[in-house]
């Protein structure tokens, strides 16, 4: 792949990694004109060492490589967008980012919701939360709650009002976010089935 890359006066370009699942920054490093065919070349995210002066394949020492998905660069040919598959830990100091943050799937504000669910689950009384209260009753309650906004959904489905299957479809995931907690599990782990799934 040849890009008319718009490089440094000291002959680098910025290269921020990204994974190429998650959609978590991963790190920042710098490559030149060698590093980024060799990069290409091995599929291994290789960078140009400002401290070692050389060309440094992420994870030459510690084994934790950044195997290349995707190269974007952006609108001023000035920064590269590198996505990769990393193995193991990213940052030199054993964590998942160079910002100390897991590198897990993040849903947005569904995550926020998730983290909701567990703050009420774990510090709230029954009596002041829905969702404490759904808890403290027990897996059969909250299974009894999911199966229930599932026809819900359904008898809506069959009707024309749009607000109102939206409405119950976000019961049904509301729900249904609580009895994945409650067996241990968060949406996370369903997309790793999924995606387990789409491999075969």
């Amino acid at each position: 792949m040849t890009m008319n890359l718009k490089y440094n006066s000291d002959g680098l370009i910025p290269a921020i990694i990204q994974d190429a699942s998650t959609k978590n920054v991963l790190m920042l490093g710098y490559m030149n004109a060698e590093a980024f065919q060799k990069t290409q070349e091995t599929k291994k995210v290789t960078f140009y060492s400002r401290s070692k002066q050389r060309l440094w394949i992420k994870g030459e020492e510690s084994g934790n490589f950044l195997n290349l998905v995707a190269l974007k660069v952006d609108c001023d040919n000035d920064t590269l967008l590198i996505q990769a598959n990393p193995q193991g830990p990213t940052c030199h100091k054993g964590t998942d980012t160079c910002w100390d943050e897991p590198n897990v799937s993040n849903f947005g504000f569904i995550s926020k919701l998730e983290a909701t669910i567990e703050e009420r689950r774990t510090n709230a009384k029954a009596e002041e939360s829905y969702v404490a209260y759904l808890f403290a009753k027990g897996i059969n309650k909250l299974a009894q709650k999911v199966g229930e906004e599932a026809v819900e959904v359904v008898i809506e489905a069959k009707d024309n009002n749009d607000d109102l299957f939206l409405n119950e479809s976000a019961d049904l995931l509301f729900h249904y976010l609580m009895l994945l907690q409650a067996k241990g599990f968060k949406l996370e782990d369903i997309e790793t089935v999924l995606k387990n799934r789409e491999k075969k």
